[in-house]
């Protein structure tokens, strides 16, 4: 699906720009969240791999404010 073009453009540019410093700094790790990455990575382009980490960022973060939880790394991963 990827990121709305209907929300904050100002916030949608953060959100792909904090996913690409993200993208760059998982190679080489082993959890979840980097492997998921890295899968991503070898079948898109990194542009494409960086919008999908955002998308993903985002709907944690609504999550989280929707229903007043706190993060849980192991939910955000089982998803993918």
């Amino acid at each position: 699906f990827g990121i709305s073009k209907r929300g904050d453009r100002y916030l949608r540019t953060l959100m792909i720009h904090g996913a690409r410093a993200a993208l760059s700094r998982a190679t080489g790790k082993q959890d979840p969240r980097s492997l998921w990455l890295g899968k991503i990575r070898q079948r898109r382009h990194p542009n494409v791999a960086a919008v999908a980490l955002a998308n993903k960022n985002a709907r944690i973060v609504w999550a989280m404010l929707t229903g007043d939880a706190a993060y849980e790394p192991a939910l955000s991963v089982k998803a993918a």
